[in-house]
This record gives structure tokens, C-alpha cells and sequence, in this order.
């Protein structure tokens, strides 16, 4: 009974011990797994934390490209630009229209201007070569509404020079010769028209001119002109005239004056477009380029 009792006891015992063990195995194997679920689960948060960070590495170098890019194309604007103001007026072409002495009738009776269109060229040493080509339209004498006054066309032809090439505002003398003045023959013709005299000579101004490297020009003038075949005393004399067919003696075509005077004051206005630079050094060519992309950017 007793060795019964004993072996019942080792056995539960050794059944005991048995269970304990295979709880702390499964215990250990649960443990495990859940070690190796938390590893896994933080190597994916990692891999992508970096993929993350990568991408946000990436927009920002192609940002701090792109701002340094935009910086470094705003310095080399100003640089061309600063340049550029140094001399606003090299090798550039004008196409002008405009009225007064330059383009190229000013006169007195009737209509005191003509119109005309001229073209200049400014070289690099700020010396412009201009011709004009204008025209005095037919109109009605503002004394006598049934007598009209006849119309012509002129020319002039200069040199000009201009200063303070880093204003947009220059101004220039001109020395220039052609058609400087006009004035109408007192007495009408056949056909109620009274004819024009126009004389030619030599003209000096002062101008005023707007220009940048935009597009734009403007100009004002001012000056006084020399007409030296109204300073003759004969048939040569443009506003002189013989008083009949019988008397040869000469008298003023004009009325109540001696003839027209060889001097006198005159002024005009222009509106003009000025053509880009012809000849641009590399920093001018780079800040044109500059342009063209950001017109095509939208920017």
C-alpha cells in the first residue's frame, strides 16, 4: 500500500513537471513570435521613413536648384542691365515719322508744318546719320476761303551726335541740309492756287531724344536755320520776282516783306521705333535669351 501510494505520488509529480514545461516552452515560443512581429514591424516603419525622407531630399535639392538657378539668372540680369545703361544709344536704328523742320518742312503761312518719315542710325560712338522725306499737303488759305495753297514734298539729310548715353534722356546737336523753309506766293495764280516757295540750306538744332532699349523713341528739336540763296539779290533768289513781263525789277514775292528772311527759328517733333542693338556684346545676347525663355516659361 505504501509503494502504491508513493508511485502515485512520483507520478503526479513527474505529470506536473510536465505541464510546467511545455507552458514555458509555448510562453517562449509566443514571446518570440511576438519579438519577431515587433522587429519586422519596425523595419518597415524604417524602410519607410527613409523612402520618405528620400523623396523629400530630392524635391528639396530640385528646389535649391531651382532657387539658385532664379538667383543666379536675376544677378546676371542686373549685370546685363546695369550694362546696358552704360550706353543705351550703340548701333541702334530708328524708324521716325514727325512734323517741324527735320521732316523736314516749317513755315509760316497756311499750315505752319509739314509730315515726313526719316530713318537714323546711331554707331557705337553715338554719331547718327538720318535722312527724312516730308510733304506739305494742299490746303485752303485761312485769309481767303476760295484760294488755295499749293503743296510739295522736301527732304532732309544730317548728322547728329548725341550725349549722356546712360540717361534715357540724351541730348544731341544736329547739323543737317536740305528743305529748311517754306512760304506761299502772295499772289494767285490762274487757278486761284498760290504756288509754294521752299528753299533749301543748311540747318542746326539742338534735340532733345527718349530712348532705351525698349522699343520706343522720342524726339524734340529746336534750332535755326541759313538759306543762303535768300540772302542773293537777283533772279536766283527764290522769293524775288520781277515785277512784270516789261520790268525787270526785282521785288518781294511775299507780302509785306522783303522777301524771306535767310534765317530763322525752327522746331519739330518725332515719334519713333528703335530697333534692338545690331551688334550685342555676350552678356547682351545671354539677358535676350534670358527673355525669350521666360516669355515661353509664362514666367
Amino acid at each position: 500500500m505504501f509503494k502504491k501510494m508513493c508511485l502515485t505520488l512520483c507520478l503526479t509529480a513527474f505529470l506536473a513537471w510536465a505541464q510546467d514545461d511545455e507552458f514555458d516552452d509555448s510562453d517562449f515560443v509566443s514571446a518570440g513570435n511576438s519579438s519577431a512581429v515587433s522587429e519586422g514591424s519596425e523595419s518597415s516603419g524604417d524602410e519607410f521613413d527613409d523612402a520618405e525622407d528620400t523623396r523629400m531630399s530630392r524635391s528639396k535639392r530640385e528646389d535649391m536648384e531651382a532657387r539658385k538657378k532664379f538667383e543666379e539668372d536675376q544677378r546676371a540680369d542686373e549685370y546685363a542691365n546695369s550694362l546696358r545703361r552704360r550706353d543705351w544709344l550703340k548701333d541702334r536704328l530708328m524708324l521716325e515719322i514727325g512734323m517741324g523742320s527735320r521732316y523736314p518742312f516749317m513755315g509760316e503761312t497756311g499750315m505752319g508744318m509739314g509730315f515726313g518719315a526719316g530713318v537714323e542710325y546711331i554707331t557705337r560712338w553715338h554719331i547718327g546719320a538720318y535722312a527724312s522725306f516730308g510733304f506739305l499737303p494742299k490746303g485752303t488759305d485761312t485769309d481767303f476761303d476760295d484760294i488755295e495753297l499749293e503743296g510739295g514734298t522736301g527732304y532732309k539729310v544730317g548728322i547728329n551726335y548725341y550725349l549722356f548715353p546712360k540717361n534715357p534722356l540724351h541730348l544731341g546737336l544736329s547739323v543737317s541740309y536740305g528743305t529748311v523753309y517754306f512760304d506761299h506766293n502772295v499772289k494767285p495764280d490762274d487757278s486761284n492756287v498760290r504756288p509754294l516757295i521752299k528753299v533749301n540750306g543748311v540747318q542746326a538744332d539742338a534735340i532733345i531724344a527718349y530712348m532705351t532699349n525698349e522699343w520706343y523713341y522720342l524726339q524734340f528739336s529746336f534750332g535755326m536755320y541759313y538759306a543762303p540763296d535768300l540772302a542773293k539779290k537777283d533772279k536766283n533768289n527764290p522769293s524775288l520776282r520781277e515785277k512784270s513781263i516789261t520790268d525787270d525789277t526785282l521785288e518781294s514775292a511775299v507780302v509785306n516783306e522783303d522777301g524771306m528772311s535767310k534765317t530763322g527759328i525752327v522746331f519739330g517733333i518725332a515719334i519713333g521705333y528703335a530697333l534692338p542693338e545690331f551688334f550685342p556684346d555676350d552678356t547682351e545676347k545671354r539677358r535676350r535669351e534670358r527673355e525669350k525663355e521666360r516669355e515661353r516659361s509664362g514666367r
